[in-house]
């Protein structure tokens, strides 16, 4: 297939691109940077688009059967000022409308646009399961995962099978919020961060890529799908795992004052809970190498 994403080089999109390019299929990049267009030394070809701008090459995306959208501003990536959380708006609604909108208005658009969205959609659950038939929530990550999902309606529209991951936080040691705690672990400064009582809703990093290949390949597949493990992990869990898997003490906790006071409006999802599981994904026949955290651990090192 000509499969085409955005967010490519991010933690998600690069091993996406990978397993695509290994089992031969044509990958088209979409990239903001014109001197980064052309052929890539991978295989892969780059396009450019200014998704803020609403700019997008139509010609390049010819002949694209599916379109797998990744991009957008890292949640975690900084301090929480209100022009970094216009940022996070603007980077994943406004991309996810340039792209829905050019998708449409191709000669022949694609069959599927995977257009990735999060947990962070079901607000704060504390202790109890939710599953894609749960609201919405009402804090500022979930408020953007609504109207970043509701984005992509131009394709829908235009008859192409639009797929809303939601994903969790993806374990791995080469980026995301897992890259961040594996150095501290394996210095032997890992602890719990507030309570530890708050559920995380993690994936192994090879898990995401395989549903995400799997709602790619699956024509009756369409809506919402939480990308999480079967068993959430609370903070606490998480840290008997990683001090497990990496031999080392996991004697430093953080209390809840520190982590707002370094981390501000950000720190409510850190210590948040959200205790999600892939019901829709499960029903569907997908099965996971990595259910639970402590494999999802060992595979991410």
């Amino acid at each position: 297939m000509r499969i085409a994403v955005t967010g490519s080089t991010g933690l998600i999109g690069s091993a996406l691109v990978r397993s695509l390019l290994a089992d031969e299929h044509e990958v088209v990049r979409l990239v903001r940077h014109r001197s980064r267009t052309g052929p890539q030394p991978d295989g892969s070809t780059a396009i450019g688009w200014n998704p803020l701008l609403g700019e997008i090459d139509r010609d390049g995306l010819a002949g694209v059967q599916a379109v797998v959208h990744l991009a957008g501003a890292g949640v975690g990536d900084h301090r929480w000022t209100d022009s970094y959380k216009r940022e996070i708006r603007e980077s994943r609604v406004q991309g996810t409308e340039t792209l829905a909108v050019a998708l449409a208005e191709l000669k022949e658009p694609p069959q599927v646009l995977v257009s990735a969205s999060a947990v962070g959609w079901y607000g704060q659950t504390d202790d109890r399961v939710i599953d894609e038939d749960s609201p919405a929530g009402d804090d500022f990550l979930a408020e953007v995962c609504v109207q970043w999902e509701a984005a992509a309606r131009p394709a829908e529209r235009a008859g192409i099978r639009v797929v809303h991951p939601r994903t969790g936080m993806v374990l791995s040691s080469a980026g995301g919020a897992g890259g961040r705690l594996f150095p501290l672990f394996r210095l032997g400064l890992g602890g719990r961060l507030g309570s530890g009582r708050q559920y995380w809703s993690f994936i192994s990093l090879h898990d995401q890529v395989a549903a995400l290949r799997f709602l790619l390949d699956h024509d009756d597949l369409s809506g919402a799908f939480n990308l999480t493990a079967p068993h959430p992990a609370t903070n606490a869990e998480l840290t008997t795992a990683l001090g497990r898997a990496l031999r080392r003490p996991t004697p430093f906790p953080v209390p809840e004052a520190v982590l707002k006071l370094v981390l501000g409006e950000l720190a409510v999802e850190v210590v948040g809970s959200h205790r999600v599981v892939p019901r829709r994904l499960s029903d569907a026949g997908f099965r996971f190498t990595h259910p639970d955290v402590y494999s999802a651990v060992l595979a991410a090192l």
